[in-house]
């Protein structure tokens, strides 16, 4: 088994120093194997903001593979913005200019691709060599594997809930995953914690679709507390638990969902 805490939009700058000190807490408490941030490390991508953000993943032990979002790139500086959009997020975060953030195990393979665009502002784009990479390197992996994708912006939605905005190229990036056997995409942008399998993609079956809430911003959406998710891999079952923040309590599993994969289809049940 497997554990992936998997945590977005953290947006230092317009962040509660209460619920990132609990979110440290209550990670180091998880023993992951994994933590996964998805991306908004800032909110104005200013040396000041990467340099909390850089303090905080030092506080944390466990393996941590990492994307940059939309606010990671600078908003004001028109010139950082076009020539450099990334400088700060390089020296603070991770080499963004690395074509690839990978993590491999003997149960696990995770991919992060970069979604962030400098030109698109809050929304994100995934090239035809992204989408290109994701076949070129699952495809040779064993296929008892977990796979698994990580960007900022979505590429799907769960069946049965609400639209929301996707990554440019979504549409060809969800066809290549499918050919590719992907089990699980994980996303944040939009401060929501919503599981769920999308309908069927192919001739490989649905795939598992995973959002994070904001871990620890003050930019709450629809009254939702600060969450992040606490995914198990067991083999071909999955339980993903919205481990939600409360004054007093912390962080403690608010919503919690279960998993499963039966001929290549993922079926849920409400834990």
């Amino acid at each position: 088994m497997r554990t992936i805490a998997h945590i977005s939009d953290l947006h230092f700058g317009r962040h509660n120093l209460n619920v990132m000190e609990d979110l440290v807490t209550s990670i180091a408490g998880m023993d992951s194997d994994l933590v996964v941030i998805s991306g908004d490390f800032t909110q104005r991508a200013r040396h000041a903001e990467f340099a909390e953000a850089r303090l905080f993943l030092d506080r944390i032990s466990s393996p941590k593979l990492v994307t940059p979002g939309n606010h990671d790139v600078p908003l004001y500086n028109l010139f950082s913005r076009i020539f450099r959009p990334f400088r700060n997020y390089d020296r603070y975060i991770a080499p963004v200019d690395q074509r690839l953030s990978f993590y491999e195990d003997d149960e696990l393979a995770v991919l992060a691709l970069n979604s962030a665009r400098r030109f698109t502002r809050k929304n994100g784009r995934l090239s035809h060599r992204q989408i290109a990479d994701v076949a070129r390197i699952f495809e040779a992996l064993p296929s008892e594997r977990f796979k698994v994708i990580v960007t900022h912006h979505p590429l799907a939605v769960p069946s049965g809930q609400d639209s929301l905005e996707l990554a440019g190229r979504a549409s060809d990036a969800l066809r290549a995953i499918a050919n590719t056997g992907i089990h699980l995409l994980l996303s944040g942008h939009h401060h929501r914690a919503i599981s769920g399998p999308i309908a069927d993609v192919g001739a490989s079956g649905s795939i598992l679709i995973v959002h994070a809430g904001t871990a620890i911003s003050t930019r709450t959406r629809r009254g939702a507390a600060n969450s992040y998710n606490l995914i198990k891999i067991n083999h071909r079952s999955i339980s993903v638990s919205v481990m939600a923040w409360g004054q007093g309590t912390g962080f403690v599993a608010a919503d919690a969902a279960t998993y499963v994969l039966e001929a290549g289809r993922w079926k849920s049940s409400r834990a």
